[in-house]
């Protein structure tokens, strides 16, 4: 592998390091099989079984979805402890995306509730595991005052969303034409694709991605094995128990999420591995985690209610011939890939005269509010009549709400990361995602499409105030950054 300085000082991926381009690659194939399978996992859980679907009531099938995108930013924490304590992160990753790909052929293979579980289950930690390294040894790639790194992280987020796109367009034309199991099987195939590609390029990472930051003593092993095995025994017992249903799936995930969130600032702040300038910059990202779960609660509804509002409210008739559900959720990807370069290019050239981090996090918030106002407007009309170019300036507004705060979080968390906590940061970043995720899951039981305008109103009204809250915080929460923007 390079030398770090050779790493941090390469411009060979259009001004980047070229390590760059292989973390470009292996995470926009993960997306691909990621969205192009959760583009269709709604309708498939409440479809009926005659049209391919397993039949489930409409909330449970969001609370279920819901539930699920909080297991992978969940399970961050799993696949960030593994890279620290006993991995590294380049092997980590690695194994995260083997067992992503296997997840998705049990979606394929496996029928029924019993093939949700399983790929559920595998697909959910192996994305855990791969994101939150993926976005560390991004940031590995920069020096700390590089001010390429949010340019370097909006490229990355391009290639996200460029899985996301081709993923979910291709995914949801299997789908209608040949079948759920198919699309299912075209997402396995994706990740392939990506791990081929990820092995290829490994020689461009940068070495501290294959070092363990804080090895895990082998004495402390066993205990940690078995703590692991108590936690999949008492999940399994609540699971066979009843106490936790499709239905309340994604509340019991968001509290779950939450106490997990507390407990890791506190293991942070308390570390005694953790200096004093490390800790005021965790306490300055508290007010951002929080902005970033409101920002999350409304835009991951694109899995849950505006799921829900394209199938019964869109017009998605293009010439006499039905789009399929998930193309309308193919929007935001493709405006993420036309106005990715766009931001990057405004940062890299604004350099030090670009807004604070707070004040990214601040206008992402309040933005993706104003998008939830939006709806207002096409309420009142009759089902499956909204225009989908209606639909389709709305999911303007979430993307440019999305590339304010979203790649701008990603790398915050790396800025900000104690030494000790390096990939444990980033996953902290991801439990704020998590929380959101469960969340939208949970609001969209409360939604309606005959009566549509508290849900979008009041929404949207708390997302802008907290976007206002935190802008009027944000010289303080400055101070506590230690001189990072």
């Amino acid at each position: 592998m390079s030398t770090s300085k050779e790493v941090t000082r390469d411009k060979g991926f259009f001004g980047h390091p070229r390590g760059l381009a292989n973390l470009f690659g292996v995470e926009m194939w993960e997306r691909f099989s990621f969205y192009g399978m959760q583009g269709i996992l709604a309708i498939y859980l409440y479809f009926e079984i005659a049209d391919g679907g397993l039949g489930l009531p409409e909330a449970s099938a969001t609370s279920v979805v819901g539930a699920y995108g909080g297991l992978v930013y969940l399970s961050t924490i799993a696949g960030s402890w593994i890279a620290d304590r006993l991995l590294g992160s380049e092997r980590t990753l690695f194994y995260s995306a083997v067992l992503i790909m296997l997840g998705h052929i049990s979606l394929a293979l496996v029928p029924g509730l019993a093939g949700v579980a399983i790929g559920l289950t595998a697909v959910g930690l192996g994305s855990g595991g791969l994101k939150a390294n993926a976005t560390s040894m991004v940031g590995a790639l920069y020096e700390e005052k590089d001010q390429r790194r949010d340019a370097g992280f909006t490229i990355f987020y391009l290639g996200i969303n460029l899985g996301a796109f081709i993923g979910q367009i291709l995914t949801g034309l299997v789908q209608q034409e040949m079948g759920f199991h198919y699309g299912f099987g075209l997402a396995a195939i994706g990740m392939a694709a990506g791990l081929i590609q990820y092995t290829i390029g490994r020689k461009n990472l940068p070495p501290v991605t294959g070092v363990v930051a804080n090895p895990l003593p082998p004495d402390k092993r066993v205990k940690a094995a078995l703590i692991g095995a108590v936690v999949l025994v008492l999940i399994a017992v609540v699971v066979i128990s009843g106490l936790v249903t499709a239905a309340n799936l994604a509340n019991v995930t968001v509290v779950i999420v939450a106490l997990a969130a507390i407990a890791y600032f506190t293991v942070i702040l308390t570390s005694k591995k953790v200096t004093r300038v490390e800790r005021r910059r965790v306490v300055a990202f508290i007010p951002m985690f929080i902005a970033s779960f409101a920002f999350f609660s409304l835009f991951q509804q694109q899995f849950t209610v505006v799921v829900i509002y394209i199938d019964e409210r869109l017009n998605r008739d293009l010439f006499g011939w039905q789009m399929p559900i998930p193309w309308a959720n193919s929007v935001n990807p493709v405006f993420i890939i036309l106005l990715a370069g766009v931001f990057a290019t405004i940062w890299t050239k604004l350099g030090s005269r670009q807004p604070s981090t707070p004040i990214k996090f601040a206008l992402g918030t309040g933005v993706m509010g104003i998008a939830f106002l939006l709806f207002l407007p096409l309420t009142g009309s009759g089902p499956n009549s909204v225009p989908l170019l209606a639909l389709v300036g709305i999911l303007l507004v979430f993307t440019i709400a999305e590339l304010l705060l979203s790649p701008v979080g990603l790398s915050l968390s790396t800025k900000l990361a104690p030494e000790a906590f390096r990939t444990q940061m980033v996953a902290l970043n991801f439990l704020s995602i998590a929380l959101g995720t469960s969340t939208a899951g949970a609001l969209a039981k409360y939604y309606d499409p005959a009566n549509e305008v508290p849900y979008f109103a009041i929404v949207g009204s708390v997302a802008i105030g907290i976007g206002v809250l935190l802008a009027i915080a944000s010289p303080f929460i400055r101070k506590l950054m230690e001189g990072v923007r």
